[in-house]
């Protein structure tokens, strides 16, 4: 089983990757980001060769990464090693 904590409660106390997307997408809401343009997307990654996740911002025509693992934000295009699942924001998902 796998908790996925409110964004208090990742501020109290840390957590792991959906936790990180989730408080950036929190964040950037807050920022003025409308939900269209964020999606939480779980992927697999076939390096660690597990399930992942990340926050994908859609900004000027470019789908881009923000990623725990990285300090690097990253086109989609240019991340080979993630495998998208599904995807969600605060109104729908959708299965990749």
């Amino acid at each position: 089983s796998d908790y996925w904590a409110t964004p208090m409660e990742f501020l109290q106390r840390g957590g792991d990757c959906e936790d990180y997307a989730i408080a950036k997408y929190v964040s950037l809401r807050a920022l003025g980001f409308a939900a269209d343009q964020l999606r939480v997307a779980i992927v697999y990654d076939r390096v660690m060769n597990m399930p992942h996740a990340v926050l994908i911002v859609y900004r000027d025509d470019q789908a881009l990464v923000l990623d725990n693992q990285t300090p690097d934000i990253a086109a989609t295009g240019d991340i080979a090693r993630y495998k998208p699942i599904y995807s969600i924001n605060q109104y729908a998902w959708w299965r990749h």
